[in-house]
């Protein structure tokens, strides 16, 4: 397959106004993703959603009209999280679903997801099918025959139920305090509802988007804030989300950070010891050592997959196993949903949490993780770091010193004009020193 000219590793992603997050691309992708999704004989619709940010309305509508165009029909979904569209692409049996979101990024930002008729990210094959289509001038379709659009009004609660649907009936928040960060983002107006409905006394930052500060200073990408609330509330635990609500991390009682490895392992080994464990668990390239060595103390199976939640579920699906994730809060619970979903995923670690009677402190405490350094080296163009002899060099140089009691990742980010340097191992001074070093030389061997 040739490589794609627009999709990264999750969507298309860049600045808003800058090719190709422009209203003309989106009309043209509009009426080419219209074009992929057609089948002869059925009245095709698409269903949009978006994050708070202020260029979701002038992408929305761009994306509307091209999709029209093709003689698509559209429902339209507002502000809600990256996993709902996912579910109602479903449940209304659409064609597709399409999310305009920059996920984390700031709100400069913006991009596009995609979502098959069963709620999945799109295939390779899909994904260039459309690019082959963008490469065709619009040709719009006869005026009879021209796509409609509807709002869908009930969105929020249909997706709050399903999130709810998710753990036991006899499952309860009762008595528990929870601090939510909402990032200003899509999730602002759903998951507050959720965990109050399931009993939890809920305190909620990160809920007020005009459109500009989605991520600001709050979120998964900035724990500070909800560090600092779990603390002052008193509470048991501190929820955050992305902008788009398909990550999560956590904040444990004492304002500790568990982030997405250590939720993966939560989940697991409490899922092993309820018996509702099916098969071993996925983890990517990044996930950090100590959750492999604890799962196999277990006798839990793993595996690693390449960087990217697609890539995760993929690897599951071969497997036929239902539990995998990254360190970024991306999990991924395909006995629950068919995508990463934040506020799902949230669920499932306070379900461990109202089975084993612990903590999260206490559930977290089962894995030790290894010392990691990672360092993003921003680069002038993106490239693969080992078509550089010197970087190539550096790297077995560094995996020599480290021995059998560390390991070494670069990669080139598939969103932003990164290189990602990691250096992992059990002495944190000298796996901090390699990472630097071969950052350093990432910096001066860049094309």
């Amino acid at each position: 397959m040739s490589e794609r000219k627009y999709f990264g590793t999750d969507g298309i992603r860049g600045r808003v106004g800058e090719s190709p997050i422009t209203p003309d691309f989106m009309l043209h992708l509009g009426w080419a993703a219209g074009q992929a999704f057609k089948r002869d004989g059925q009245r095709n619709s698409v269903m949009i959603g978006k994050d708070t940010r202020l260029s979701g309305y002038m992408f929305e509508s761009a994306l509307e009209a091209g999709l029209s165009a093709a003689g698509v029909d559209v429902k339209l979904l507002g502000p809600m999280p990256t996993p709902a569209i996912a579910y109602l692409t479903r449940t209304f049996r659409a064609s597709a679903g399409i999310v305009i979101s920059a996920s984390h990024n700031p709100h400069h930002d913006n991009g596009i997801k995609f979502f098959s008729a069963a709620g999945t990210k799109l295939s390779d094959d899909l994904e260039s099918e459309i690019e082959r289509w963008l490469d065709r001038p619009i040709e719009v379709c006869q005026s009879a025959e021209l796509g409609k659009a509807f709002r869908v009004d009930d969105a929020p609660g249909r997706y709050v139920e399903f999130c709810k649907s998710t753990v036991p009936n006899e499952f309860t928040l009762e008595g528990m305090k929870i601090v939510l960060d909402c990032a200003h983002g899509a999730t602002y107006h759903v998951a507050p509802k959720v965990f109050r409905e399931l009993g939890a006394r809920v305190s909620v930052i990160g809920a007020d988007p005009d459109g500009l500060n989605i991520n600001l200073n709050v979120g998964s990408t900035h724990m500070g804030a909800l560090r600092q609330a779990v603390v002052e509330k008193g509470a048991d635990l501190g929820i955050a989300f992305d902008g788009d609500g398909d990550r999560v991390l956590m904040v444990d009682r004492d304002g500790s950070e568990v982030d997405g490895d250590e939720l993966l392992f939560v989940i697991a080994s409490q899922r092993r010891k309820s018996g509702t464990l099916r098969g071993g668990v996925v983890g990517t390239l990044m996930t950090n050592l100590g959750v492999e060595l604890a799962l196999q103390d277990l006798g839990i199976d793993f595996e690693r997959a390449k960087v990217g939640d697609r890539y995760v579920m993929e690897r599951l699906v071969e497997r036929g196993w239902v539990l995998g994730g990254e360190g970024s809060g991306h999990l991924v619970l395909r006995d629950c949903t068919s995508t990463g979903d934040g506020i799902v995923s949230a669920l499932q670690v306070l379900l461990a949490v109202w089975r084993s009677g612990q903590s999260l402190s206490e559930l977290r405490s089962g894995m030790t993780k290894l010392p990691q350094t990672m360092i993003n080296v921003r680069v002038a163009q993106r490239f693969d770091p080992f078509s550089r002899p010197a970087i190539t060099d550096a790297v077995r140089s560094a995996e020599k010193h480290l021995g059998t009691t560390g390991r070494i990742l670069l990669r080139a980010s598939g969103t932003e004009p990164l290189i990602r340097v990691m250096a992992e191992g059990q002495d944190e001074n000298v796996i901090r020193r390699v990472a630097e070093e071969l950052a350093e030389q990432v910096t001066i061997s860049q094309p």
